[in-house]
């Protein structure tokens, strides 16, 4: 009997052996994750672009689908659409699985008219529940304006040691409702580059300034009661001392907060930035907790923000913010 089974065994290993490599990665031999598509641009997986992977996606789909995204840089306009939840994609490394592509604001369409800021993004996360791990998302169109490297509508979106690459308008939060999660993520850009409506959470990130600008441009909505916290972040940059703001409002009610940060001398002391409008100085809600380095200079902020208390930071947990959403789970 124990001779039959060890028949058995040798058959299937040899016949796992002959199957294609993606297929191997996703029957989870020999202690390798389980995915349900392979992208390759060396045709070794299950397709050569991410765009037939996501398309490929069963809509509406209850359970999760997990794509994992083999080195190469992918040029490609990508989207995923509100059909397609519960979607997974994993890089092999961050820094060689790339998602890349070149619009910008002022580029012409089809019918000669510029695509905007929006139309500007190389990839759309529409879709609920989407995941993305060791992957860096890209606007290689250089500093030509607003080039969105990624533009995130959905509700419950997590970045797991992400790279963000652009110059104005990097990564849009796009979604009113939208709660985002990024951790260990690197996020780079020059003016307004994290930006956008949604509730989002940056945890253990690098936030690289380049040349001049604003680190972030909040416009959330008046009813949101949390917008940007940034939480054990470091802002670091190669541009000059006191180049960079941290922030502007986009729109009146823009909440942005940074918990235990470390900041760099290009940070101006003021800190904040009221876009112009002195109106806005009432109704925006800018805070820090606990920033150090040459940037954290709590005396020298503008007056109509604030340095948060012991007890006001501990509203600022992960648990309060998300709500009912948990993005740890599953990690």
């Amino acid at each position: 009997m124990r001779t039959l089974y060890f028949t058995r065994f040798l058959f299937l290993a040899g016949w796992l052996m002959l199957l294609p490599c993606s297929k191997k990665i996703q029957a989870g031999v020999a202690g390798l994750p389980r995915y349900d598509m392979v992208v390759a641009q060396d045709g070794s997986g299950d397709f050569t672009t991410l765009q037939a992977a996501l398309n490929a996606v069963p809509d509406y789909r209850k359970k999760t689908t997990v794509i994992f995204v083999k080195k190469g840089r992918y040029k490609e306009k990508l989207v995923l659409p509100e059909s397609k939840n519960f979607v997974t994609i994993i890089g092999e490394d961050k820094d060689s699985t790339i998602l890349t592509y070149d619009d910008y604001a002022q580029k012409l369409n089809t019918f000669g008219e510029e695509k905007g800021t929006s139309g500007s993004a190389s990839f759309y996360v529409y879709g609920k529940d989407f995941t993305a791990e060791n992957i860096t998302f890209e606007n290689s169109s250089g500093p030509v304006g607003q080039a969105v490297a990624i533009l995130v509508a959905g509700d419950r979106a997590r970045f797991i040691g992400c790279r963000f690459l652009g110059f104005q308008d990097t990564l849009y939060t796009y979604g009113h409702e939208s709660r985002q999660f990024y951790k260990d993520c690197y996020i780079e850009g020059t003016v307004d580059f994290i930006f956008g409506s949604s509730t989002a959470w940056f945890e253990n990130c690098t936030i690289f300034c380049k040349k001049n600008g604003y680190v972030t441009a909040a416009s959330t909505p008046q009813h949101r009661r949390f917008g940007y916290v940034f939480s054990h972040c470091r802002i670091t940059s190669d541009a000059a001392q006191h180049s960079f703001y941290l922030g502007r409002p986009w729109r009146p009610y823009a909440r942005t907060v940074f918990l235990h940060t470390e900041m760099a001398a290009h940070i101006r002391p003021e800190g904040w930035h009221n876009w112009g409008k002195v109106e806005n100085e009432s109704t925006v809600f800018y805070a820090e907790y606990k920033s150090s380095g040459p940037g954290a200079q709590p005396l020298k902020r503008v007056q109509w923000s604030r340095q948060l208390t012991d007890q006001e930071a501990g509203e600022y947990a992960l648990q309060s913010v998300m709500g009912d959403w948990d993005p740890l789970a599953g990690l």
